[in-house]
């Protein structure tokens, strides 16, 4: 995606090219050994992919603009910023396509502003602990870019999470546009998020999806347990969940039915991500995936 970068853009191809054993000298031999790569992990058991952009790009596009684009790149020619974003724009539209057609889940985490120390970049390196939250527009790109999967059939089950708190109703109200009935959440706001995965965050989060969306089809907490420390956040997120509507018993805001809020407790925490992801841990030998549970 990082195209203003052409040196990196260019070294990564040529690493794209080792990985997929194909010669990438076009915009279709681009997408081709992106299809390979796609299979290749679908063979070996992914299920999701994850973006992590400050904003999605949803331009205008046309295969033929961005195979143009694709040669000036491929050439060592720079692009400017509206031509960047134009192919930024059809690259993401492809990648979802991708998804969409395994019945992936899409990722996408969105709003951070990165290597905003230029003294420290170059002492350290990108990604070193710089990065701060963004005001990057968000709504009209990624309404435009779901829309058009949308529009196609080809929007893929996908999991938005935002970095600036600014927009959690915006996410909140935005997935509400694109459900279809042919997965329970097929769009859903993803857990708190990086600056935001602590206790103030957590909470505003699920308050803000259970007053504008429907808790109990959420997937909760998601990690990519890279460390052991991740794993803690998952009791953390629970206790959390559970204190919630525990005070909002208290209050007389809901029954003090047990079961039932036990029920949506155990779906959060596990069932319906185990579900929506297609994982078949946890699942008695011939229940179904949709089986009402107690």
């Amino acid at each position: 995606m990082l195209v203003e970068d052409r040196a990196a853009w260019t070294a990564w191809l040529e690493k794209l090219e080792r990985a997929a054993e194909v010669s990438i000298g076009t915009w279709k031999d681009l997408l081709a050994a992106l299809e390979r790569r796609h299979s290749f992990f679908h063979e070996h058991g992914c299920r999701a992919s994850d973006h992590g952009l400050e904003k999605l790009d949803a331009e205008e596009f046309s295969d033929a603009t961005a195979a143009s684009l694709f040669d000036r790149l491929r050439s060592g020619r720079d692009l400017q910023p509206a031509e960047a974003r134009a192919f930024r724009s059809a690259l993401l539209h492809r990648l979802a396509e991708l998804d969409h057609a395994r019945g992936w889940v899409q990722q996408f985490h969105l709003g951070a502003l990165r290597n905003n120390n230029t003294r420290m970049r170059r002492k350290l390196g990108p990604d070193t602990g710089f990065d701060s939250i963004s005001d990057a527009e968000q709504a009209r790109p990624l309404a435009r870019f779901l829309d058009r999967l949308d529009e196609g059939e080809r929007l893929a089950k996908t999991i938005l999470y935002n970095l600036n708190p600014a927009d959690n109703e915006l996410l909140a109200t935005m997935i509400g546009n694109f459900q279809d009935g042919s997965v329970p959440g097929k769009v859903q706001w993803g857990s708190a998020w990086w600056f935001l995965d602590q206790l103030d965050g957590m909470e505003a989060q699920l308050r803000v999806l259970a007053n504008m969306g429907l808790l109990s089809r959420f997937v909760g907490m998601i990690t990519d347990s890279r460390s052991f420390l991740s794993y803690s956040r998952h009791d953390y997120f629970r206790r959390l969940l559970c204190n919630m509507l525990g005070e909002d018993v208290r209050r007389g805001r809901l029954p003090e039915d047990r079961g039932a809020l036990g029920a949506l407790v155990a779906n959060v925490c596990f069932y319906n991500a185990r579900d929506y992801f297609g994982f078949a841990l946890g699942r008695a030998a011939g229940e179904h995936a949709a089986a009402p549970r107690p």
